[in-house]
C-alpha cells in the first residue's frame, strides 16, 4: 500500500469542532493554476509577475518570501494540512525540493497562467499544458522513487485541486489590447474557457487522476484592482458586470461537472465554490472579523502587486489580518484560511 496522509485533527471552521485521528483517503494534494495557488514557480521563470521579496510571506514561517502571492499561506496549503498531508505545498520548480517531498504533495501552479496559452503569454509565465507537461515528469519520478504500484497509486487516490481562470478574463479578454474581444463576444469566450477547462480535466483523467477539485471564478468585480478602475464612473464600487461574468461561468462550469462525471468512468470531480464565501466575506467583513475589504493591505492597496507591491511603501498596513486583501489582486492569509476551510466542510468532505 502506498503511504497515505494522516490527519491528526481537522482544523477549525467557524461552527465545526477539531475532529481528530481521522485517516486521510489520500495520499497527496496535487496542485494545478494560477496566482490563486502558486507556491513559488514562478521564482524559476523569467517573468515579471513574481512575488519572491518582502513584504510577501512576511506572515509565513520565518518572515520568508516563498513566492506565494499573499503575506502567508494559500488555499492549497491549508487544504492540504486539512487532509493531514504536508501543511506547506512545494512548487515543482523548487530546486532544493525533491521527489521524497513530491511524493505527498506537489505544486504545478504558475501565477498569471490561465485556461486560454495567450493568457499566459502576456506576462510570460508557464502555460497550463506545460504544468501538465511537469507533471508527466512528476509521474515517471514518482514510479522511479516508489516503484509501478506504489505510484499508480498515490495517482489514483490523490487529491488534485485545480484553481485558475480569473487571469482568463482580467489580464486576457478585458484588456484593452486583447486579440480574443475582437474574436469572441464573452459568452462565446466563456464557452472557449469552458471547453479548454473540460478538456483538462479529460487530460488528468488520462493521466490518472479521479478526485479532481475545480475551482470556479472569484468575484473578480470586488478584487481592489477592479475596484479602484471603477472609481471615476461609478463610486469605487465592485464592477457587477464583470460579477456577472464570474457568475455566468462558474453556471457553466457546474454542468460540465455534472457531464463529465457522467462520461468518466470512476471520476469523482467537485465544483467547489469561492465566489458565495468570498462576496459575503466582501459585503460583510466585520462579521469575519476584517475591517477593510475595499483595499489591500500592501501600499496603498488600489494597484500594487507583485513589484510595485515592495518593502519601500510607507503605506503597507500593520496588520494583515484585518484586511481581506493582501495585495490588489490576491486575498490575505487569513482570507485564503476562511475560504480553503469552506472548500473543505462544502465541497471536499467526501474525500476525507
Amino acid at each position: 500500500m502506498a503511504h497515505y496522509c494522516t490527519m491528526p485533527w481537522l482544523f477549525l471552521t467557524q461552527f465545526l469542532l477539531l475532529i481528530f485521528h481521522i485517516r486521510a483517503k489520500v495520499p497527496a494534494v496535487i496542485i494545478f493554476g494560477d496566482s490563486s495557488v502558486d507556491s513559488g514557480n514562478n521564482n524559476h521563470l523569467l517573468t515579471a509577475l513574481k512575488s519572491d521579496f518582502r513584504p510577501y510571506g512576511r506572515d509565513f514561517a520565518g518572515g520568508k518570501p516563498t513566492g506565494r502571492f499573499s503575506n502567508g499561506k494559500v488555499p492549497g496549503d491549508f487544504i492540504s494540512e486539512a487532509f493531514g498531508c504536508k501543511p506547506i505545498v512545494p512548487a515543482y520548480l523548487d530546486i532544493s525540493q525533491n521527489i521524497s517531498e513530491f511524493a505527498t504533495g506537489v505544486n504545478f501552479a504558475s501565477a498569471g497562467t490561465g485556461y486560454d496559452i495567450a493568457t499566459s503569454s502576456v506576462l510570460n509565465v508557464m502555460p497550463l499544458w506545460r504544468e501538465l507537461e511537469y507533471y508527466r515528469d512528476y509521474q515517471k519520478r514518482l514510479k522511479e522513487y516508489l516503484g509501478d504500484e506504489k505510484a499508480n497509486e498515490t495517482v489514483r487516490e490523490a487529491l488534485y485541486l485545480v484553481s485558475l481562470g480569473t487571469n482568463d478574463f482580467l489580464e486576457n479578454y478585458y484588456r484593452p489590447t486583447s486579440i480574443r474581444a475582437s474574436q469572441f463576444t464573452v459568452e462565446q469566450f466563456q464557452d472557449y474557457i469552458i471547453g479548454l477547462a473540460r478538456d483538462f480535466v479529460k487530460d488528468l483523467y488520462n493521466l490518472g487522476a479521479r478526485k479532481i477539485s475545480l475551482t470556479g471564478l472569484p468575484p473578480m468585480g470586488c478584487l481592489p484592482l477592479e475596484r479602484a478602475s471603477n472609481y471615476v464612473f461609478w463610486s469605487g464600487g465592485c464592477n457587477e458586470r464583470y460579477n456577472q461574468v464570474a457568475t455566468d461561468f462558474n453556471r457553466k462550469l457546474q454542468d460540465i461537472v455534472v457531464e463529465l462525471n457522467k462520461e468518466l468512468h470512476g471520476i469523482a470531480l467537485v465544483f467547489s465554490d469561492t465566489y458565495g464565501i468570498l462576496f459575503d466575506i466582501i459585503q460583510k467583513p466585520q462579521n469575519y472579523g476584517f475591517e477593510n475589504a475595499a483595499k489591500g493591505c500592501c501600499g496603498t492597496g488600489m494597484f500594487e502587486m507583485s513589484y510595485l507591491c515592495n518593502q519601500y511603501s510607507p503605506f503597507t498596513c500593520t496588520d494583515a489580518g484585518k484586511y481581506v486583501f493582501w495585495d490588489a489582486f490576491h486575498p490575505t492569509e487569513r482570507t485564503n484560511y476562511i475560504a480553503a476551510t469552506h472548500v473543505v466542510s462544502k465541497f471536499l468532505a467526501k474525500f476525507l
